[in-house]
């Protein structure tokens, strides 16, 4: 087994520069960085993280809860943290949670030497934590002093221009508040109405506790004075539930109605693709990674992210 002696020597740096760059530490000339990076690639070395917890004083792990209910989506964060961590050899610690309660408990659990940090993602109800060392991500009335939110009224806004520049003026939302952010996407669907000059019709917003299948369903059975051929939804779950919902009525999608998703889209078989919203995990994960590896207070603070909008045709295969 390869130790770090073995490392300094086929990379030509002294232990100590080992120690800094495995560590995620500055103030490395990348020459050196690189090398040793090579070196320990090369003699499959891995360090001791036991040792160097005791003498960092640091665990080089990362909490993260997990709040998000949504698996396509968790599945993406997770990929991404893990994939930026590992370049900085960090490591993940997962927790599952989805009440307040499960999450306080977690977070204190996390909190007792366990983790450096946490990450708290997707929760849709307030946390009201303080700590500096926490950071909500996707959160609803996020307080915490670092977090990163999801710019849902542009999101609104970007897919409500797309979809009437397609010549779908009459749209429905269906955006339920446990969704989270639901007075943000509002605001963003009003604003593209003013702003192509069409009313808003109460009778095709459902904004309130109602799942989408249900509201979906009010809809259908109001068609014949309610029209619509356009469905905003949440997110790539609520958006396959509408589709198969829509088909079992005869709409064709996109034909009839196009489904669009203000988070993620669908590229399954038998579902037709569609447009959406989606945001880079990668951007997202870089940006955490960096405060955590810089801990500087001023890097983060309150960041907001914008989503890309997706087109069908133009999705890579």
């Amino acid at each position: 087994m390869a130790t770090i002696n073995d490392v300094s020597r086929l990379a030509g740096v002294s232990k100590a520069t080992v120690s800094r760059v495995l560590s995620g530490s500055r103030g490395v000339k990348e020459a050196s960085r690189v090398a040793v990076l090579k070196a320990a690639e090369e003699l499959k070395y891995r360090p001791n993280v036991i040792a160097q917890s005791l003498y960092s004083q640091s665990t080089n792990c990362i909490g993260v809860i997990c709040a998000q209910e949504n698996v396509n989506q968790t599945t993406a964060y997770l990929y991404a943290l893990e994939k930026q961590l590992s370049q900085h050899q960090k490591h993940l610690l997962l927790r599952f949670a989805h009440t307040k309660a499960e999450i306080m408990t977690a977070l204190d659990e996390l909190n007792c030497g366990l983790c450096d940090d946490v990450l708290i993602i997707g929760a849709r109800f307030p946390l009201n934590i303080e700590d500096d060392n926490v950071i909500l991500i996707n959160c609803t009335e996020a307080e915490s002093p670092n977090s990163i939110q999801y710019d849902h009224a542009f999101a609104a806004e970007t897919a409500c221009n797309f979809l009437i520049n397609n010549g779908k003026r009459q749209i429905a939302l269906i955006h339920p508040d446990t969704a989270g952010a639901a007075d943000r996407v509002l605001l963003g669907y009003k604003l593209a109405l003013e702003n192509n000059f069409l009313p808003f019709n109460r009778n095709l917003v459902f904004m309130d506790s109602l799942s989408t299948s249900v509201a979906l369903q009010v809809l259908l059975n109001n068609a014949s004075t309610v029209n619509f051929n356009a469905l905003l939804v949440a997110n790539e779950q609520e958006a396959q539930n509408a589709i198969s919902q829509l088909q079992a009525f005869n709409k064709s999608v996109p034909g009839d109605i196009m489904v669009f998703s203000l988070a993620g889209s669908l590229d399954l078989p038998g579902i037709p693709t569609i447009p959406a919203i989606e945001y880079s995990m990668d951007v997202m994960a870089s940006q955490i990674v960096s405060w955590l590896t810089e801990k500087t207070q001023h890097m983060l603070g309150s960041s907001v992210l914008r989503g890309d909008l997706i087109i069908p045709d133009m999705r890579k295969r």
